[in-house]
């Protein structure tokens, strides 16, 4: 058992964290610190709510692929907020608040970013990205880039995917 907030791909708590939805004059705006203030009271809140006992996590846009949008630098400081106030996990995406995105789409694109945030912060990572074979999740995980892995593209369309995932390996 584990609660994940959701804090990317558009969803309200990324629109407070970018600068490209995030246009608030007020005590939630404008700042990096004032855009993280409203994800980090939810996520507080939430923290509070449960025992100690519960992991909680949080799904993050680490990048808007925007020029001037939320960043790995944004990303990096927003998780040490959360991990000062007892994040357990996060789970590393990207995108979802802007129609000018320029995602660089390949097999495992956003692996990097995970692996940055995990490096860089030392909070246990769950990856994403045009994850689809197994080899490439043991791959992932073997090599220390994060240390599981999320193929959501590839349970949708098999959702026997771990199963045939556990066979081949």
């Amino acid at each position: 058992d584990a609660i994940e907030l959701h804090g990317a791909h558009g969803y309200l708590l990324h629109q407070f964290l970018s600068p490209l939805s995030n246009v608030r004059t007020d005590a939630y705006g404008g700042t990096l610190a004032k855009r993280m203030r409203f994800p980090l009271q939810v996520f507080e809140a939430v923290r509070a709510a449960v025992p100690a006992s519960m992991p909680v996590g949080m799904r993050l846009s680490a990048t808007d692929w925007v020029g001037g949008g939320w960043d790995i630098a944004q990303s990096r400081e927003f998780v040490q907020a959360l991990q000062a106030r007892g994040l357990d996990f996060l789970h590393v995406s990207s995108g979802g608040v802007s129609q000018q995105q320029k995602i660089p789409l390949g097999p495992g694109y956003q692996v990097s970013l995970a692996e940055q945030l995990k490096r860089e912060t030392g909070v246990p990572t769950i990856a994403v990205g045009l994850i689809t074979e197994a080899e490439q999740a043991e791959a992932i995980v073997a090599s220390g880039q994060a240390d599981r892995v999320a193929p959501a593209r590839g349970m949708l369309f098999a959702p026997r995917w771990p199963w045939h995932a556990a066979a081949q390996m």
